[in-house]
């Protein structure tokens, strides 16, 4: 091979090689209060009291306004490889009747459980279109305009 084929053969792996991205991010999302903060809570504290000392919950559990959930997670993304979750922190605060704290909860990415997807399919009953309904079957029943009785004019 002459000096030339191998310069090009070079340049051309070297072209190839930096068009792959290495480019790491990592996102944060959530709202985490700091440790700190959160040892500053015990139970008997109203609501009132948690929003002054952590903020605004992240959600509020909808079937249950008596529960506050505080959370974060950390997000790695390499280049076009899937993302993957680093960690996760949910702190989950129940008031009860009285709206003073009744339980404090903390979870971490260990404390969650990998869920199987079904991809079962259920069967639907009813009106199967044949080939000529499916697709012509809307052939004619499109008006862009209002028809409009002469009469009633």
């Amino acid at each position: 091979m002459s000096i030339n084929k191998m310069s090009f053969l070079g340049l051309a792996l070297a072209v190839l090689l930096s068009a792959c991205s290495s480019d790491l991010f990592l996102t944060h999302n959530g709202n985490m209060p700091s440790n700190e903060r959160i040892a500053q809570l015990k139970l008997g504290d109203t609501k009132e009291q948690v929003v002054k000392t952590l903020g605004a919950p992240s959600s509020v559990v909808s079937f249950d306004k008596d529960t506050w959930i505080y959370m974060s997670s950390s997000i790695r993304r390499l280049a076009f490889m899937e993302p993957e979750e680093v960690s996760r922190d949910v702190l989950t605060i129940e008031f009860n009747n009285e709206g003073r704290i009744s339980n404090i909860e903390r979870l971490t990415k260990a404390d969650g459980k990998d869920i199987a997807i079904n991809t079962d399919k259920t069967e639907s009953l009813g009106h199967e279109p044949g080939f000529f309904e499916k697709y012509f079957g809307g052939v004619g029943g499109y008006s862009p305009f209002p028809v409009v009785d002469p009469r009633e004019l």
